[in-house]
Parts: structure tokens; C-alpha cells; sequence
């Protein structure tokens, strides 16, 4: 699953390599808006006639991507670095497939890594109940919940996150890396 998606990370990195450099914020309104210049991007790379990528570029899907990822002041993720340090990379493993796949699999392991910040907290699946389980006259019924035992662990519980510092996720916005200008590449 994670290969997959490191393959495709890949693939919108070369895509959109340069993308930034298009990006035009407009402050004439109460908020500053976003555009993206597509015809720069397209006549920048050689692609004015490529339908494929008019026709992402025209989609929602790319407004949305612009508008999540066009503030220059943004929290920065494994795409940016892709899109910013590595396009020459990427680049470079075009003929040989075995870097290739050592690159894939530094990506997907780097995600992976992203969405399990914690690898030793395991968890545990409940197994499926067996086939006919539920005829079973044996299985004794479900305990009586012990109210003042809640309470009692509900007040611990309260005094511990008290004293404790709240939990938050540091992500920490940085000015987001340009990466090389449109007009460096030349796609065929």
C-alpha cells in the first residue's frame, strides 16, 4: 500500500515540478487569494498541447491541491521536499529501475513512518467470533458496570491531564521550499 502510494507521490512530484514558481497571490481582496498561472506552467515546460495534464490542471482536484499548498507559509510535508530537492533525483533514476525501487521504498518507508509516529504501540485485532458462537447457551453474561469505580477512575483520570502538559502535534509552519523555477524542465 505504501509503495503505491510512493509511486504516485513520485509521479505528482515530476508532474508538478516548478508548480510554485506559477503560483500568484493577489491581495485585492479581504483575503489574499491564490491563482495559479497555467499557462506559464504549460508554455514554461513545452506542454501547451499535452491534454492529460490541461485537463488536471483545469480539474478540481488541482484547485483544491493549490489552494491547500499555494500559502507560502505552510507546514511543510514529504511532497514539498519531493517537489523542492529531490525532482533531480527522480529525474536521474529514469533509466535504472533499481534505484528507482530504492527510492520508492525510502518514500513509502518515510510514509509509513509519517502515519505510525509511535511503532511500539501495537494494535491488537479482536478476532472474528466463531462460526455458531452465538448458540453457545455458556457464555455467561455481561458484568454490572461498578458506578462508583467510573467515578473513581474518571477523578484520577481528570487530576493526572491537570497536571500534565496539553498534547499537541508539532507541526511547525516554515516558508515553503520553491524548489528549481518551471523553465529548468523539459518534458518530452
Amino acid at each position: 500500500d505504501k509503495e503505491v502510494r510512493a509511486i504516485f507521490l513520485r509521479l505528482f512530484a515530476q508532474l508538478f515540478q516548478g508548480y510554485r514558481s506559477c503560483l500568484q497571490l493577489i491581495r485585492i481582496h479581504a483575503e489574499p487569494v491564490i491563482h495559479f498561472h497555467k499557462a506559464a506552467f504549460l508554455g514554461q515546460r513545452g506542454l501547451i498541447e499535452n491534454d492529460f495534464l490541461t485537463k488536471v490542471l483545469n480539474g478540481m482536484a488541482f484547485a483544491g491541491f493549490v489552494s491547500e499548498r499555494g500559502p507560502p507559509f505552510r507546514t511543510c510535508d514529504l511532497f514539498d521536499e519531493l517537489v523542492a530537492f529531490e525532482v533531480e533525483r527522480i529525474k536521474a533514476e529514469e533509466g535504472n529501475p533499481p534505484k528507482m525501487i530504492k527510492h520508492v521504498r525510502e518514500l513509502a518507508e518515510q510514509l509509513f513512518k509519517n502515519e505510525n509516529p509511535n511503532p511500539h504501540i501495537a494494535f491488537q485485532k479482536v478476532p472474528r467470533p466463531t462460526e455458531g458462537s452465538h448458540l453457545r447457551v455458556h457464555i455467561l453474561p455481561f458484568p454490572r458496570i461498578n458506578e462508583g469505580r467510573v467515578q473513581e477512575l474518571l477523578q484520577e483520570g481528570l487530576a493526572r491531564s491537570q497536571g500534565a502538559p496539553p498534547a499537541t502535534r508539532g507541526d511547525k509552519k516554515c516558508v515553503v521550499p520553491a524548489g528549481p523555477p518551471v523553465g529548468k524542465f523539459i518534458c518530452s
